[in-house]
Protein backbone atom coordinates (compact mmCIF):
# COMPACT_ATOMS: atom_id res chain seq x y z
CA UNK A 1 0.00 0.00 0.00
CA UNK A 2 1.70 3.27 -1.29
CA UNK A 3 1.96 6.34 1.41
CA UNK A 4 -0.93 8.28 -0.72
CA UNK A 5 -3.43 5.10 -0.24
CA UNK A 6 -2.47 4.51 3.15
CA UNK A 7 -3.46 8.64 3.73
CA UNK A 8 -6.67 7.94 1.84
CA UNK A 9 -7.90 4.75 4.39
CA UNK A 10 -6.84 6.66 7.10
CA UNK A 11 -9.24 10.07 6.18
CA UNK A 12 -12.14 6.99 4.78
CA UNK A 13 -12.04 5.42 8.36
CA UNK A 14 -12.13 8.74 10.06
CA UNK A 15 -14.91 10.20 7.91
CA UNK A 16 -17.15 6.45 8.60
CA UNK A 17 -16.31 7.08 12.08
CA UNK A 18 -17.35 10.32 12.86
CA UNK A 19 -20.19 10.26 10.62
CA UNK A 20 -21.52 7.04 12.76
CA UNK A 21 -20.82 8.76 15.92
CA UNK A 22 -22.66 11.86 15.20
CA UNK A 23 -25.65 9.71 14.19
CA UNK A 24 -26.04 8.64 17.79
CA UNK A 25 -25.13 11.01 19.28
CA UNK A 26 -27.97 12.95 17.26
CA UNK A 27 -30.13 10.60 17.94
CA UNK A 28 -29.58 11.02 21.70
CA UNK A 29 -29.47 14.78 21.16
CA UNK A 30 -33.02 14.47 20.21
CA UNK A 31 -34.66 12.61 22.61
CA UNK A 32 -33.19 14.79 25.15
CA UNK A 33 -34.74 17.83 22.86
CA UNK A 34 -31.62 19.35 22.44
CA UNK A 35 -32.51 20.24 18.45
CA UNK A 36 -35.88 21.99 19.81
CA UNK A 37 -39.37 20.58 20.77
CA UNK A 38 -40.90 20.46 17.34
CA UNK A 39 -38.26 17.87 15.52
CA UNK A 40 -37.98 14.78 15.64
CA UNK A 41 -39.20 13.09 19.35
CA UNK A 42 -38.27 16.63 20.89
CA UNK A 43 -38.28 14.82 24.68
CA UNK A 44 -37.84 11.26 26.23
CA UNK A 45 -41.72 10.16 26.78
CA UNK A 46 -42.04 10.73 22.95
CA UNK A 47 -38.79 8.71 22.20
CA UNK A 48 -40.28 5.48 24.77
CA UNK A 49 -43.55 5.33 22.36
CA UNK A 50 -41.64 5.34 19.58
CA UNK A 51 -39.58 2.53 21.15
CA UNK A 52 -42.48 1.32 21.89
CA UNK A 53 -43.94 1.24 18.52
CA UNK A 54 -40.38 -0.38 16.98
CA UNK A 55 -40.50 -3.07 19.24
CA UNK A 56 -44.54 -3.61 19.25
CA UNK A 57 -43.50 -7.69 19.19
CA UNK A 58 -42.02 -6.82 22.98
CA UNK A 59 -44.18 -7.02 26.12
CA UNK A 60 -44.75 -3.54 27.36
CA UNK A 61 -43.03 -3.31 30.54
CA UNK A 62 -39.23 -3.86 28.55
CA UNK A 63 -40.15 -0.67 26.54
CA UNK A 64 -38.63 1.69 29.33
CA UNK A 65 -35.46 -0.86 29.82
CA UNK A 66 -35.31 -0.42 25.98
CA UNK A 67 -35.30 2.94 25.29
CA UNK A 68 -33.03 3.39 28.26
CA UNK A 69 -30.89 0.53 27.01
CA UNK A 70 -30.48 2.07 23.48
CA UNK A 71 -29.87 5.40 24.73
CA UNK A 72 -26.82 4.15 26.81
CA UNK A 73 -25.60 1.96 23.93
CA UNK A 74 -25.65 4.91 20.87
CA UNK A 75 -24.10 7.23 24.13
CA UNK A 76 -21.90 4.76 24.42
CA UNK A 77 -20.80 3.81 21.39
CA UNK A 78 -21.13 7.16 19.69
CA UNK A 79 -18.38 8.62 22.06
CA UNK A 80 -16.28 5.56 21.74
CA UNK A 81 -16.51 5.64 17.20
CA UNK A 82 -15.50 9.65 17.91
CA UNK A 83 -12.40 9.46 19.69
CA UNK A 84 -11.45 6.11 18.06
CA UNK A 85 -10.83 3.73 21.47
CA UNK A 86 -11.47 -0.05 20.39
CA UNK A 87 -12.30 0.98 17.09
CA UNK A 88 -13.13 -2.81 15.90
CA UNK A 89 -15.52 -3.59 18.51
CA UNK A 90 -16.87 -0.52 19.01
CA UNK A 91 -17.91 -0.61 14.96
CA UNK A 92 -19.06 -4.31 15.67
CA UNK A 93 -21.54 -3.66 18.42
CA UNK A 94 -22.38 -0.59 16.30
CA UNK A 95 -23.52 -2.82 13.34
CA UNK A 96 -24.95 -5.54 15.52
CA UNK A 97 -27.60 -2.39 17.05
CA UNK A 98 -28.30 -0.96 13.54
CA UNK A 99 -29.18 -4.49 12.76
CA UNK A 100 -31.39 -5.17 15.62
CA UNK A 101 -32.81 -1.97 15.67
CA UNK A 102 -33.68 -2.23 11.69
CA UNK A 103 -34.95 -5.42 12.33
CA UNK A 104 -37.17 -4.63 14.96
CA UNK A 105 -38.28 -1.98 12.35
CA UNK A 106 -38.86 -4.57 9.62
CA UNK A 107 -40.79 -6.49 11.94
CA UNK A 108 -43.08 -3.58 13.22
CA UNK A 109 -43.22 -1.78 10.05
CA UNK A 110 -42.45 -3.54 7.22
CA UNK A 111 -39.11 -3.63 5.35
CA UNK A 112 -39.51 -0.47 3.84
CA UNK A 113 -39.42 1.26 6.98
CA UNK A 114 -35.53 0.59 7.89
CA UNK A 115 -35.04 0.66 3.86
CA UNK A 116 -35.73 3.86 3.75
CA UNK A 117 -34.27 5.37 6.75
CA UNK A 118 -30.80 3.72 5.48
CA UNK A 119 -30.57 1.25 8.92
CA UNK A 120 -29.08 -1.68 7.61
CA UNK A 121 -26.70 0.62 5.17
CA UNK A 122 -25.29 2.26 8.44
CA UNK A 123 -25.23 -1.25 10.16
CA UNK A 124 -22.84 -2.81 6.81
CA UNK A 125 -20.98 0.77 6.94
CA UNK A 126 -20.08 -0.27 10.46
CA UNK A 127 -19.12 -3.61 9.51
CA UNK A 128 -16.64 -2.42 6.85
CA UNK A 129 -15.33 0.21 9.51
CA UNK A 130 -14.71 -2.81 11.70
CA UNK A 131 -12.75 -4.76 9.15
CA UNK A 132 -10.88 -2.05 7.62
CA UNK A 133 -9.93 -0.01 10.93
CA UNK A 134 -8.44 -4.11 12.01
CA UNK A 135 -6.60 -3.68 8.92
CA UNK A 136 -5.65 -0.16 9.33
CA UNK A 137 -4.03 -1.12 12.77
CA UNK A 138 -1.65 -3.62 10.87
CA UNK A 139 -1.12 -1.69 7.67
CA UNK A 140 0.17 1.08 9.89
CA UNK A 141 2.30 -1.05 11.73
CA UNK A 142 3.76 -2.41 8.58
CA UNK A 143 3.93 0.87 6.93
CA UNK A 144 5.71 2.67 9.78
CA UNK A 145 8.49 0.25 9.41
CA UNK A 146 8.32 0.33 5.79
CA UNK A 147 9.33 4.21 5.60
CA UNK A 148 11.55 3.90 8.66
Amino acid sequence: MSAHEFNVKRWVILYARIALGAAFLSGIADRFGLWGKATGYGDFAHFVRYTAQVNSFMPAFTIPFLAWAATVAELVLGIALISGVWLRWVALGSALLLFLFGTAMAISFGLKSPLDYSVFSASAAAVLLAFCASDSSSTSARHSRETS
